[in-house]
């Protein structure tokens, strides 16, 4: 497994670059929010969390073995060789009083039991979705519709595939006319910073009061 190292700068540069303003002013104290980054296995949740993650993200990953491809797909993936086994995480500090803290889940079927506690706090959940195996996403579309949980879903689009106006993949998951649907680029910084931009308005959208 790879874990990452903390972000705190130390010695001579952090004393000289001092604290931000936001961090000194009380009444500019950011908020610090949990979002969820949640789809199937291979689908790109730990890319989308790398791609914006302002420290180093903390990655759970285990090489994937001969034993897996028994239990796990490959066929859309073949040159994956890690698979994520507890989760992602990173940050990214959208506004000087908006951070957002992100947890990828892991995708395969034996390890959905963490997810209860991994969603425990989050204000809402990104869920993906490749196109090539739309059924993958459907556990993690069940799991937070049926909690209640604020979610919008973005289609990671791959290079060489077909590529499927929102509205398409609205029909063929038969989601609700109220929940967004994007086509992202999970290695793009721009894209996935307006995906989680989404998420955040529909999570005010619909608990405004909560957050």
């Amino acid at each position: 497994m790879d874990y990452a190292g903390s972000d705190t700068t130390t010695g001579p540069e952090a004393d000289h670059q001092g604290p931000r303003s936001w961090q000194t002013d009380r009444s500019r104290a950011p908020a610090v929010t949990k979002i969820v980054i949640a789809g199937g296995f291979g689908v790109g949740k730990t890319t989308f969390v790398g791609s914006v993650s302002e420290i180093t993200p903390l990655r759970t990953e285990a090489v994937m073995t001969e034993a897996g491809e028994a239990v796990d797909d490959f066929e859309a993936v073949p040159d994956k060789g890690t698979t994520t086994v507890a989760m992602d995480f990173g940050r990214i500090t959208l506004e000087s009083d908006l951070v957002l803290y992100l947890f990828g889940t892991p995708g395969q079927k034996r390890f959905w039991f963490m997810w209860d506690d991994l969603v425990r706090g989050a204000i809402g959940a990104v869920v993906m979705v490749d196109t090539r195996r739309l059924e993958d996403c459907f556990p993690a579309l069940d799991y937070f519709e049926s909690g209640g949980l604020p979610y919008i879903v973005a289609v990671n689009h791959f290079e060489g595939t077909a590529r499927y106006e929102p509205e398409v993949v609205r029909e063929a998951l038969s989601l609700p006319a109220q929940v967004p649907v994007l086509v992202m680029d999970a290695r793009k910084r721009i894209t996935v910073v307006d995906t989680l931009l989404t998420l955040v308005g529909r999570a005010l959208e619909i608990t405004p009061g909560r957050h």
